[in-house]
């Protein structure tokens, strides 16, 4: 049981974002999980295409440069997986942005921004990807969407990104309404809420030691999280081992969202 229990085998997966961070992680995770095929997308195409090359070192993986935060992108991306395959077995909503400044000078655009990337642009590539993620499912044969969240969408913080938490909030209950809405085409939604994990989104912290070092006292497990911490539950979401879970969200965080 446990060769089959964690496998992706013959399984083809989409991951936005995959160029760096979390996206890289868990498309790496698939190809060592043994998926077919890996597709990432990015906004910068060198770097989509040089992270395409790295993770192939680990099975097919296939850059598709483009933008997510628009809807002729999103419908572009999912024309060009339509050309290429039938069907999709897992989508992963990856990709996302933050936006950080003081209350009395938040902007607009940064509030909108944040908004359209991490809530809207997941529900439309969605969307566009359902007659893919639905050709050839059964109840014993189910697709995966997973979509990252945070644990700054469970718990308030203070860190000025004022549109961030309740973007990764709103993710999170979308996360639930796709859920029921798609289970009758056996599709399975699950949302994943990291905490504090190495990315370029968190080297304003990273590579300061001092507040690292503060974080970490402050955290249960006292460590960051690594490649393997959400490799490893975006593997088991979207493998058999996961494959009676929809619409629940997975707080992995060292346990900084159990509180003080």
């Amino acid at each position: 049981m446990i060769d089959t229990l964690f496998s992706m085998k013959g399984k083809i997966c989409l991951v936005t974002g995959g160029s760096r961070g979390l996206g890289y992680y868990m498309a790496r995770g698939f190809l060592e999980a043994g998926a077919a095929r890996v597709y990432i997308t990015a906004r910068k195409a060198e770097a989509c295409l040089q992270a395409a090359e790295m993770l192939s070192k680990s099975g097919e993986c296939i850059a598709i440069p483009g933008d997510v935060s628009v809807l002729e992108g999103i419908r572009d991306l999912a024309a060009k997986i339509s050309e290429k395959e039938d069907r999709l077995d897992v989508l992963v909503n990856n990709a996302g942005a933050g936006w950080g400044a003081p209350i009395d000078a938040f902007p607009e655009n940064g509030w909108d921004k944040v908004m359209d990337l991490n809530v809207k642009s997941p529900f439309f590539l969605t969307q566009a990807c359902l007659e893919l993620l639905r050709k050839g499912k059964s109840p014993d044969n189910t697709a995966s969407i997973i979509n990252i969240g945070s644990i700054a969408g469970i718990v308030a913080t203070s860190l000025s990104s004022y549109s961030y938490g309740p973007s990764k909030a709103a993710i999170h209950q979308m996360t639930r309404n796709l859920a029921k809405d798609l289970a009758d085409d056996h599709i399975r939604v699950n949302a994943i809420a990291p905490g504090r994990f190495f990315s370029k989104m968190t080297e304003y912290v990273s590579k300061d030691k001092a507040a690292y070092d503060e974080e970490c006292k402050v955290i249960p497990l006292h460590r960051w999280g690594k490649a393997e911490d959400i490799a490893g539950v975006a593997i088991m979401l979207c493998s058999r081992a996961g494959a009676y879970m929809t619409g629940q969200i997975i707080p992995i965080d060292g346990g900084s969202s159990l509180g003080s």
